[in-house]
């Protein structure tokens, strides 16, 4: 798994989520836990993809990623992302509302770097990305393991 770089600010947060709704919500809760938090966000994966590809430098230093979308789905993102030298130093927290198994495993084995289950309260999903944060912070200099892996509240 790839060690992460504590990012200077501001920090720069990339949201890929099909729901307009989870999206609003997501940008509201971010603006309260931090201003030097940049929080950009994409409707699904071809815009993910077409947007990495379009940066030269200034990639997010994470990557907020649902695996159900259209067009591409989280999961395919994640492995294409992956394939890149030049995306190494971007985190990415799958942020969806299966807690399969399967997906978990498949998101951890292809390299993601957290997995959070999306809660359906707002001072949970708070909680949620506020602990996503810090994972990111307090595992920058240390590779990631399994039983780090899955965010629980």
């Amino acid at each position: 798994m790839k060690k992460i770089k504590r990012p200077k600010a501001p920090l720069r947060v990339l949201l890929t989520d099909d729901d307009e709704g989870d999206r609003l919500v997501f940008v509201e809760i971010f603006e309260e836990i931090a201003s030097e938090i940049h929080v950009s966000v994409l409707n699904d994966g071809k815009q993910l993809m077409d947007y990495l590809q379009k940066q030269n430098s200034l990639f997010p230093h994470i990557i907020f990623l649902d695996l159900n979308m259209p067009n591409l789905s989280g999961l395919e993102c994640l492995k294409e992302i992956r394939k890149e030298e030049k995306y190494n130093d971007i985190s990415i927290a799958i942020y969806s509302t299966s807690n399969s198994q399967k997906d978990i495993e498949d998101t951890f084995l292809y390299g993601a770097n957290i997995y959070i289950t999306k809660p359906s309260d707002y001072k949970k999903l708070k909680q949620a990305l506020g602990k996503a944060l810090t994972a990111v912070y307090h595992n920058q200099d240390s590779t990631f393991k399994r039983e780090n892996f899955i965010l629980k509240l």
